[in-house]
């Protein structure tokens, strides 16, 4: 097939590259375009992807490679799409943790503040793509890494439809770190007996079984289990016990709000900062590296994973050998994509709308008093909207992606994911020029979600972020105009 990545020259594009060269999904694309808007970032991946097929590629699985500013010479024949893009390169995104922490915010790319700035950006470029998608390959799937990747593909789903998918390997990458913690082997693209709930970057581990067991409460009980795994060592393990299931990641930033401030807060620099002069310094170099191309990229990546999260562990504490050595998110999207191509089903935790799969192993069906759209209307996370974008479990076939039924969230945790979902979805109202809306209403609705969201604040702060976004990005002004 032939595969088109938009954002072609994103640091991360060198992982599916290496993806599709060995291993279980080497041969499966005859063609890579990468598509980018800056040609000296396409020209450093080039090189890279070069000097890895040169000399650590399998022999004959390497697909051939080109690279294009045109968008419309990238989309014609294509049959699959990845989207990675970054309206605004790292340099936006260290405005986007800025403009939070000047106003003693949570800084952060896509929770908070500086998610919802993000989004307002890229979800208009995202939109631009599908429709130009809708013309030029109206049969390709759309396979979404653009962060916030929750909030833009329920943004593209009514351009494309079931075409669309979001992509994010945080969750599955919980559900596998827990799965080894616990001595449990979870088959390849399987999720038998696993239970998670949530929205991108906001969701909960609450069943793991094995043999029919859920193994989950004695894993949550092992306080030395538990430091054996980066989600592990997050939280303290009381909370996790008393809590009754693993919180993604990034709740991190929800439940330590004040420690993740002030981790931040301590480093000379920002995450996005430490990035944009990481990227600045080296894609040049890159470029002219000839064979040491994906030698020095894969240096860079190593550091780079090095700092990941680094607000929320001790002094000298390294993230664990497994986490550094690279591969998560091109995997799950390669899986995704083999199974939605007649590869053969998957079962993936993807971001698609909550409507759900019959015979999935949660209980309960959506109706008026859960926020779904009327009676019988089956969600796959009972309580939330059945046509929002959820991240759960879903069996992925060349029919499409089909979400699978889960528990109900207990009561906080659902106060929580309608809180964000209602944030969400203003964002989307904000950053899509509707039929009937004016720009008006879109900064209104812009407003409203910074005020709204547990991690920013109202009244007179939400102003302030806003106005600072504004200042900051000068298209956001031109979104708010009629």
């Amino acid at each position: 097939m032939r595969l088109m990545i938009a954002g072609g020259g994103g640091f991360r594009v060198p992982l599916v590259f290496r993806a599709l060269c060995s291993g279980p999904f080497a041969g499966l694309v005859r063609e890579l375009v990468l598509y980018d808007v800056d040609p000296g970032r396409l020209a450093a991946i080039t090189a890279v992807l070069d000097s890895y097929a040169r000399q650590d590629a399998t022999p004959g699985t390497a697909p051939a490679v080109r690279a294009t500013t045109s968008l419309a010479e990238a989309l014609d024949g294509t049959d699959m799409v990845f989207a990675a893009i970054r309206p605004g390169g790292t340099a936006g995104r260290t405005a986007d943790e800025r403009v939070a922490l000047d106003r003693g915010l949570l800084g952060q790319e896509t929770t908070g503040a500086g998610g919802i700035s993000y989004a307002l950006r890229s979800i208009p470029r995202m939109l631009d793509l599908a429709a130009q998608m809708r013309r030029r390959c109206p049969d390709a799937w759309l396979l979404n890494f653009t962060n916030p990747a929750g909030m833009v593909t329920e943004a593209l789903i009514p351009v494309l439809g079931h075409k669309v998918v979001g992509i994010c390997d945080s969750a599955g990458g919980l559900v596998y770190r827990a799965a080894a913690a616990a001595g449990v082997e979870l088959p390849a693209n399987r999720l038998d007996g696993v239970g998670y709930y949530g929205l991108n970057h906001l969701g909960w581990l609450y069943r793991l079984e094995s043999g029919g067991r859920d193994v989950l409460p004695g894993l949550l009980a092992d306080a030395e289990a538990l430091a054996g795994f980066e989600e592990g060592r997050l939280f303290p393990q009381r909370f996790l016990a008393d809590l009754g299931c693993l919180p993604n990641e990034y709740l991190y930033y929800y439940y330590e709000t004040g420690q993740a401030l002030a981790g931040i807060r301590s480093s000379p620099t920002t995450r996005g900062e430490s990035i944009d002069r990481q990227q600045a310094e080296l894609y040049p170099r890159l470029a002219a590296a000839g064979r040491q191309a994906y030698p020095l990229w894969d240096a860079a990546r190593r550091s780079r994973e090095e700092g990941y999260l680094a607000e929320a562990r001790q002094a000298g504490e390294r993230r664990d050998e497994t986490d550094l050595a690279g591969g998560g998110y091109e995997r799950v999207a390669l899986a995704a994509m083999r199974a939605l191509s007649g590869g053969g089903p998957a079962e993936l935790i993807l971001n698609t709308r909550n409507t759900a799969a019959d015979g999935g192993p949660g209980t309960g069906v959506a109706g008026p008093d859960d926020g779904g759209p009327g009676p019988g209307a089956a969600a796959a996370i009972p309580g939330l909207p059945a046509d929002a974008v959820v991240e759960v479990p879903c069996r992925v076939t060349s029919g499409g992606v089909e979400p699978l039924r889960q528990d109900r969230p207990a009561p906080a945790q659902l106060a929580l994911l309608r809180q964000v979902k209602d944030v969400e979805r203003l964002v989307v109202t904000a950053a899509s020029r509707r039929p009937g809306t004016t720009g008006p209403d879109r900064r209104a609705a812009a407003l409203a979600a910074f005020a709204g969201h547990p991690l920013a604040g109202p009244g007179d702060l939400a102003r302030q972020l806003l106005a600072g976004y504004e200042a900051a990005f000068p298209e956001l002004q031109e979104l708010f105009r009629d």
